[in-house]
């Protein structure tokens, strides 16, 4: 999903949310933020600093509650069965619209239960190695995994679970690539860090915001970024493209609500979302992360959704993977 499509302006924002606004007495409790992944991902970081921005401007406490599990749908079906009172919102990644390709049921619609808020954020995945693997290129991993494929010895890859983002982004890499590795899933993407720094697993695809302070701690080696272009975090990086044409994936991360939620409350929300997100400071530790501020409206939000449903659909039937 292309981060420019989703941008609007901080006028237009205002102009569509002020109405409802002035009518608006929320929260007068704490709210909860179902955050799908386990503490210490990019998404937890992520929810946390949006959390803490929430509870300074509202007077209230915006608490998370991480419900990590089962691709990221433990915690989007506990949102969706909640009371429609914006008093438990949800927070999740791009796997929100794999979920549907990947799985042959999951226990809530993705269109029909949520009242999409904003996507928040969006950052290129990075293909990371741990430092004993002996490559140092994308091109070098194409060929030791097709080596070790003829010798039967596959690479295994981490993932933060069947249908997640970096599962399917990898998936995509391996199609576009024409090699085969073995996918290890765990509960989250953090617990897939870890186990990748300490040797465990070899590789992953993951969002900067992840892997790269351990990049940079020299924990991990980053052999491609999976944007279009190098970016500006991390400008010694090429691109998986410049050895896989045509090769990119991202993860976005967004805000919903249950569907049903007051339409005062659902503008509330947004509108304070898109303060936070595109004050100076905020963007600039987002940046520093490798996430690029989105903020768009909730329509396009829901247009980018099922645009996403259906990119991934055809990508999952072009990998080959069987639905879960």
């Amino acid at each position: 999903m292309s981060c420019a499509v989703f941008r609007v302006s901080s006028a237009m924002l205002l102009i569509t949310t002020l109405p409802a606004l002035a009518q608006v007495n929320y929260p007068t409790q704490p709210v909860r933020v179902i955050v799908t992944t386990a503490p210490g991902g990019g998404l937890d970081t992520f929810a946390r600093a949006l959390a803490r921005e929430f509870s300074d401007r509202a007077g209230q406490q915006f608490v998370v509650d991480n419900r990590a599990g089962a691709g990221t749908t433990i915690g989007t079906a506990l949102v969706a069965k909640s009371k429609p009172d914006g008093y438990t919102v949800l927070v999740s990644t791009s796997s929100f619209a794999i979920s549907p390709a990947i799985f042959k049921s999951i226990p809530y619609d993705p269109l029909q239960d949520f009242a999409p808020i904003t996507m928040g954020a969006s950052a290129p995945n990075l293909l990371v190695v741990h430092p004993s693997v002996p490559v140092k290129t994308v091109k070098e991993l194409i060929a030791l995994a097709k080596a070790r494929a003829a010798q039967s010895d596959p690479i295994f890859y981490a993932s933060g679970g069947n249908g997640t983002n970096g599962h399917m982004a990898t998936a995509l890499f391996l199609s576009m690539a024409q090699i085969r590795m073995t996918h290890v899933p765990y509960k989250s993407g953090s617990l897939g860090v870890i186990d990748l720094i300490a040797g465990h697993v070899p590789l992953m695809l993951d969002t900067m915001s992840s892997v790269m302070p351990q990049v940079r701690a020299g924990k991990l080696r980053a052999l491609g970024v999976a944007s279009a272009h190098r970016v500006a975090a991390a400008p010694n990086i090429p691109t998986i493209a410049e050895a896989v044409p045509g090769y990119e994936s991202a993860q976005w991360y967004g805000l919903w609500a249950p569907a049903g939620t007051p339409r005062e409350i659902a503008a509330w929300l947004h509108k304070e979302a898109a303060s936070i997100l595109s004050a100076p400071q905020m963007k600039k530790r987002l940046a520093d992360d490798g996430l690029d501020v989105v903020a768009n409206a909730p329509e396009d939000f829901a247009a980018g959704i099922r645009a996403d449903i259906a990119k991934w659909t055809r990508v999952v039937k072009a990998a080959g993977i069987q639905p879960m």
